[in-house]
């Protein structure tokens, strides 16, 4: 588990000079208040285990490092009186709070950091108690989407919603891994699949993609953008929770969705992949790297792959791969396609791309899947790029990379 004990000392801001002595004599201790408010709030549930048990505790100890947490990160970040955006009243995340939310960011207004902070560690709390795989059931007469790399491009996120619906958990989404960077509204899309998450946990799943990593977030323009639109302290909040984020869910034990693709060895269980430590940032080689950053191949067999990272794969491992597991489908997305989608390995694999004119160059369709239960026949949808403010794509990027855009 990552627990306080990962924030870096240098990122938290101590604004509070007030002391309070822990004990009378002249010897005693002293320390900052949030520290000292910090042991006090361990020690509480610690006694709350012992008078309700383990399970009750654990409620409680998630409500109070929410709301520690949103003090000790943002404490400082007082709400002014003439701030007039998005507004969270209490602990809960509302439909008409994210919808405010939403309407704020497509008015280029930001939203108030406070906020920011209650949103992403509330994730942060949500994400780490989830397995690297997760199962969903979708029931019979229910219909269930699947959503590609959006890649910062908020405008388009938020088409997407405009054509299908908003998150809910008669309408519910998978958004498949890369998130953020290269769109220069990276933010605004993170803080609106958060939240809407905190809304409602069963209404909107996310999957971790290569993109979400402190290497890609540092070259690809994230954080910077973070830096610029919320503060540092931020940039090491998001690297932590891009750490809780699955790394594979099952629909119905049917179809397989992943970031990247498949392994380069034969015999992979989902068991195997459930029990990945996903907590740390992906690896060069393995199991976590090849499901964030492999790629299918029009021929049998396996391949170096062209990105240098992760392999290739043709239709003998994806058809090995579901066999083995008793699937009879795998998406996955991490390639811009021209349609938006593109099904290969005989009609065994679907890569979908939700980012249209990716980069505002490609000219490129996006595109969903819904799928209908019980049967869950992939019904693609695709659309087109709609107009977004004059903020070009890796506008906060690394300066170097900014020379060739």
């Amino acid at each position: 588990m990552l627990g306080f004990e990962m924030f870096p000392v240098s990122l938290i801001c101590f604004n509070s000079r007030i002391k309070f002595t822990m004990g009378t004599s002249p010897g005693s201790s002293s320390m900052p208040t949030q520290v000292g408010i910090a042991a006090v709030a361990v020690a509480f549930v610690a006694v709350l285990a012992m008078m309700l048990g383990a399970a009750a505790a654990t409620m409680v100890a998630a409500v109070v490092v929410v709301v520690l947490g949103t003090w000790w990160w943002g404490g400082s970040t007082e709400v002014e009186p003439q701030y007039s955006g998005a507004k969270i009243e209490g602990d809960d995340v509302t439909l008409d709070f994210v919808k405010k939310m939403m309407d704020d960011f497509k008015n280029q207004k930001c939203l108030h950091k406070r906020y920011a902070f209650q949103i992403v560690l509330q994730m942060r709390e949500m994400l780490r108690s989830q397995p690297s795989l997760v199962d969903i059931n979708v029931p019979d007469g229910s219909h269930f989407t699947v959503c590609g790399d959006v890649h910062g491009q908020f405008y388009d996120l938020i088409n997407i919603f405009e054509l299908n619906g908003l998150p809910s958990e008669e309408n519910p989404y998978l958004f498949n891994g890369d998130f953020v960077d290269r769109g220069s509204f990276s933010v605004e899309v993170i803080l609106t699949l958060f939240a809407l998450k905190c809304m409602c946990p069963s209404a909107i799943y996310l999957a971790r993609g290569n993109h979400e990593s402190r290497s890609m977030n540092k070259i690809y323009g994230f954080e910077g953008e973070v830096r610029s639109k919320l503060s540092e302290k931020f940039v090491e909040l998001f690297a932590e929770v891009f750490c809780c984020l699955p790394l594979a869910h099952v629909i119905n034990q049917k179809v397989f969705v992943v970031h990247g693709g498949l392994f380069s060895v034969d015999g992979v269980k989902l068991s195997d992949i459930k029990a990945v430590d996903r907590f740390c940032e992906p690896p060069e080689e393995g199991l976590m790297c090849e499901l964030l950053w492999s790629d299918p191949q029009p021929f049998p067999g396996r391949g170096p792959s062209k990105r240098g990272v992760g392999l290739s794969f043709g239709a003998d491992v994806t058809r090995k791969f579901l066999q083995d597991n008793n699937l009879d489908l795998i998406v996955r997305s991490h390639e811009v396609k021209d349609e938006g989608y593109e099904i290969e390995h005989d009609g065994k694999l679907i890569t979908i791309f939700s980012a249209p004119n990716y980069c505002d160059q490609m000219g490129n369709k996006g595109a969903y899947i819904r799928f209908e239960a019980p049967d869950l026949k992939p019904n693609i949808v695709t659309f087109s790029a709609v107009p977004h403010p004059d903020v070009k794509p890796m506008a906060y990027a690394n300066n170097f990379l900014r020379m060739f855009q």
